[in-house]
């Protein structure tokens, strides 16, 4: 049996959330391991504010803030009972694709991407939030009450 659309919109926001938040807290363990036990941890501490290595932090910190907002949006839009299903779906779709922001830092760092990709995911993430706000705002659907 398949969920109906409204269950299944922000379903993939919180799976993915979900994976996403256990991708970026093992590289918090990479990022553990280059700071007190590398060969070159020394190097590391000195630059720890400047460069690859504030951008390898940032990508981590970003990577699990928008994996906690697209939990957060998941959540919301299955409330969203009387909001159109392609409302929801847009909002959903650009949560998923505000994900483009930590990978985009990653993508800098370590392959010397463009930073189009940083800036697509921050505009995707920032038009999510302020999309399923202004639905929330409008749709929110009560809880209903057992007799």
């Amino acid at each position: 049996m398949k969920p109906p659309t409204s269950l299944k919109t922000g379903r993939y926001n919180v799976g993915v959330g979900l994976l996403i938040m256990a991708g970026f807290m093992a590289y918090g363990f990479v990022l553990i391991y280059l700071r007190d036990f590398a060969a070159d941890k020394a190097e590391w501490i000195a630059s720890y504010s400047v460069g690859k290595h504030f951008e390898a932090r940032l990508a981590h910190v970003h990577g699990n803030l928008f994996a906690l907002l697209n939990l957060a949006l998941g959540f919301v839009l299955v409330r969203l009972g009387t909001a159109s299903d392609r409302a929801r779906n847009v909002a959903a779709g650009l949560g998923l694709a505000g994900l483009l922001m930590p990978a985009g830092i990653l993508g800098e760092v370590y392959l010397g991407l463009s930073p189009v990709f940083v800036l697509v995911g921050a505009i995707s993430m920032t038009a999510a939030v302020s999309l399923t706000g202004v639905l929330a705002l409008r749709n929110w659907a009560e809880p209903r009450v057992a007799p």
